[in-house]
């Protein structure tokens, strides 16, 4: 609502007033209209009717009111009588300095703070009624045996009476009693819903503690595990060695066999094979011999074997370097090339397939 007309020193301009109740506008707002009025008009009008107080365009909402800052300046700076004239006052102050008068306007009503009295004064003459005046103020206490404080006008009536001084000071008693023990009700129920939810949330953080523990000591023992397992393995016996089992530990897998070649024959590699060892046997004539283990070591069963023909040959070779004949060596040649089909013959059956001869 806006400022009466009667406050102000001297005439106002019509610019300056609301279209809704004609007063001086306060804390103005204008519409996208163009339109201005106090905020406390108009945003009533614009929560309730949803359209400009005038009726000069559709829809409105409260969002699309804006203050006027120049305008409200303006008025502020207008003179206002105070608000306690009636009661004497004769101030005309700036309107925006009058909240800072109001406060320590001498003229401004105030009650007496005696109890029991409550007498509405003005600010000026409090003081001097509760001194002199107020026939609630304290002279003293009763003598007369309740030891109650006496007030003036029961000092000056001669109408204390001490056992309804009593009663009336223990049903004040019993009320303030009551009063603090409904607000300590109050307290005890606020603090007991306070302690349920701190115990709540104690409950959820050592639950959530416990589970956190718990994924730690399985990562710790799946760590530990893996710890373990790395350390048996550094601890192995050297490669080459078989372990306790009987199978070794090292080796190269076969992936891939190629069709034409010695390895693809019957009693040859196969995929997923491992080859743990490959010995040169015989380099004679620019052919060269291998012979491939796998998993199984058979060379307690082949040993034998190679070592009689490595004899024979041995021998054969000294000989024919003696003699320097061309015939001998190739009857040489032949003599090793039928070895080697007999021992692979006899090695394969008697090994299961577990050996392999590669020309």
């Amino acid at each position: 609502m806006g400022f009466e007309l009667d406050r102000f020193d001297g005439d106002v301009d019509p610019d300056l007033k609301c279209a809704l109740c004609h007063k001086v506008l306060e804390d103005p707002l204008t519409t996208p209209c163009g339109h201005v009025f106090c905020a406390g008009c108009v945003l009533p009008w614009v929560v309730q009717e949803g359209s400009c107080p005038a009726r000069c365009r559709g829809r409105l909402s409260a969002k699309e009111l804006n203050h006027v800052l120049p305008l409200k300046r303006l008025i502020l700076k207008l003179d206002i009588k105070c608000a306690h004239a009636a009661r004497g006052c004769g101030r005309v102050v700036k309107l925006q300095q009058l909240p800072e008068h109001l406060e320590r306007c001498d003229f401004a009503p105030a009650r007496c703070r005696h109890a029991g009295c409550g007498q509405v004064l003005l600010r000026r003459d409090v003081e001097a009624h509760m001194r002199d005046a107020c026939d609630a103020r304290p002279v003293g206490r009763c003598q007369e045996g309740c030891g109650l404080p006496l007030t003036h006008g029961e000092q000056r009536a001669g109408g204390h009476c001490c056992a309804r001084a009593l009663r009336a000071h223990n049903a004040a008693l019993q009320a303030r009693l009551g009063a603090l023990h409904k607000a300590l009700k109050k307290e005890a129920l606020r603090a007991g819903k306070r302690e349920k939810s701190l115990v709540a949330q104690l409950a959820a953080a050592q639950l959530e503690l416990q589970m956190t523990a718990l994924r730690y000591q399985k990562k710790f023992t799946e760590y530990s595990a893996r710890l373990d397992s790395l350390s048996r393995c550094v601890a192995a016996p050297p490669c080459g060695k078989d372990n306790q089992d009987g199978s070794s530990s090292e080796g190269i897998f076969v992936s891939k066999i190629v069709d034409s070649g010695p390895a693809a024959k019957d009693g040859g590699l196969q995929i997923h094979d491992r080859i743990i060892e490959a010995r040169c046997l015989v380099e004679e004539g620019g052919l060269t011999w291998w012979l491939f283990g796998r998993e199984t070591d058979f060379s307690d069963s082949v040993g034998p074997h190679w070592v009689l023909i490595a004899s024979v040959l041995s021998f054969c070779l000294y000989s024919v370097w003696r003699s320097q004949s061309m015939s001998g060596l190739f009857t040489i040649w032949l003599f090793s090339c039928g070895c080697a089909y007999v021992l692979c013959a006899s090695v394969g059956a008697s090994c299961e397939n577990h050996w392999a001869v590669v020309c």
